[in-house]
């Protein structure tokens, strides 16, 4: 195993020595040529990801033959691409993501982020750890306030590789000769993080996912959006006569349906994976859910509520679901996720399916197909992070039709939010933040979804 020493790499275990996995994928934006004919602009992403390889190969005990990272300058087109890059993403030790504003505004480079992400928040739900695997790479530098959640708030300094890596990024560095020791500096100590992340953090290969199908962590322009999860379950300390308490703990949001294969309870793996899609996301219990008994319900935010049907066999929880259930809540959507290795759920399916339809009989009927599978029962964790990222935009569409939109205020000028996140004082050292600025007019919402 590599571990990082005194700014030494070296092995210290016999027990990955047969892992050849690439140590590295290189997520980065395409740039178009200027013209046609023109030199491939792309040839300094190359350069820089063979001078990594290169020193990744020095670093590790990787055989020769071997690929010590993965880049996909050979697949921009042909057939079975996408298989690759899913097999790739689902392999890789280490996710590099080259930061550039044309990263932040490529569709193709947030899905590879999803679905490295993804597979990372799998692995900390079933080890119960807090593995993190993206090293990110300036290629030119990003103002912090432009950077989308998920990149926000990777814990990483990158004053590290050096102050001119900071102003000047990988692109300034490799592209200017006066800099060239720089770059090599920056160029080294990426390839050092990268072998050390790898050994830390230990991940191991996942399942490919449709790469095609899977959605971009970026999400919308702006910051990360509002979303509430709730959780409708008992506690270890209420459960229903026979009920093991394995999948359970003090309280709702304690709740673990897939247990043993996931150690983490299911609203915090769904908040991390929300997370990875540019959502912020509040956890709370159904009981802390108000539920008028009359008046029409007026939206706060898009919701998720994950729904133990072992809950329906209280009466109380019964009748405030089925009230909750007859309100108009577009914007909440259903997931009924169960264990299909859980004994005591297989042997009281029909029993438990009917209390639910009778229950919620418009939650469990409405919306789209993934919606109504949502509601019918999930029966995997695999299965939970397929259909997740569907629900979460079906109830993020629901809302923005239904919810009362305000204009701004203060006569078009407001306060840039402050710069949040570890990039945001490097940035604002070596770069001139603005402390106003005008407001364009918001472009109309517009939603064809239907219910």
């Amino acid at each position: 195993m590599l571990t990082q020493d005194g700014g030494r790499v070296h092995a210290s275990s016999r027990r990955r020595a047969a892992d050849h996995r690439p140590y590295f994928f290189l997520s980065y934006a395409h740039t178009p040529r200027n013209g046609v004919g023109g030199p491939d602009p792309d040839l300094w992403v190359e350069k820089l990801f063979g001078d990594l390889c290169g020193h990744v190969m020095a670093m590790t005990d990787l055989p020769a033959g071997a690929q010590a990272g993965f880049i996909d300058q050979d697949m921009r087109s042909g057939e079975g691409w996408s298989e690759r890059l899913a097999d790739m993403l689902a392999t890789c030790r280490v996710f590099v993501p080259l930061f550039s504003p044309r990263y932040f505004a490529s569709e193709m480079c947030g899905k590879e982020w999803y679905a490295f992400a993804q597979r990372v928040i799998y692995e900390q739900a079933k080890n119960n750890t807090t593995a993190e695997a993206i090293v990110p790479a300036l290629w030119w530098p990003v103002p912090p306030e432009q950077l989308p959640g998920p990149a926000e708030r990777l814990q990483f300094n990158h004053r590290d590789f050096g102050d001119l890596y900071v102003t000047e990024g990988l692109y300034g560095l490799v592209k200017l000769r006066i800099f060239e020791a720089e770059y090599e500096r920056a160029v080294y100590e990426l390839a050092k993080r990268i072998v050390s992340v790898a050994d830390s953090s230990a991940i191991g290969p996942g399942r490919p996912v449709d790469y095609r199908n899977v959605p971009s962590a970026f999400g919308a322009s702006g910051g990360p959006r509002p979303l509430q999860v709730t959780v409708a379950a008992p506690t270890r300390h209420d459960l229903p006569e026979g009920r093991t308490s394995h999948y359970y703990g003090d309280m709702a949001q304690d709740w673990n349906p897939y247990h043993p294969d996931s150690t983490r309870p299911l609203a915090y793996v769904a908040r991390d994976l929300v997370r990875s899609l540019n959502y912020q996301a509040d956890i709370i219990s159904f009981d802390e859910v108000f539920v008028p008994h009359e008046g029409k319900q007026e939206p706060g935010r898009p919701e998720i509520l994950l729904l133990d049907r072992w809950a329906l066999r209280d009466e109380e929880q019964r009748e405030r679901l089925a009230a909750f259930d007859a309100e108009h809540r577009p914007w909440v959507s259903v997931i009924v996720p169960w264990n299909r290795e859980d004994e005591q759920s297989r042997a009281a399916e029909a029993e438990l399916s009917d209390w639910l339809e009778r229950t919620m009989p418009k939650k469990t009927g409405q919306g789209r197909a993934a919606s109504r599978a949502a509601a019918r029962g999930v029966p995997s964790m695999e299965a939970f992070g397929q259909l997740l990222p569907q629900i979460v935009e079906a109830a993020a569409q629901q809302y923005l039709k239904h919810a009362t939109a305000y204009p701004p205020t203060g006569g078009g000028h407001m306060e840039r939010p402050r710069l949040r996140g570890p990039m945001a004082a490097e940035y604002a050292t070596t770069h001139y933040v603005p402390q106003t600025h005008d407001l364009a007019p918001d472009a109309e919402d517009t939603d064809d979804s239907t219910s």
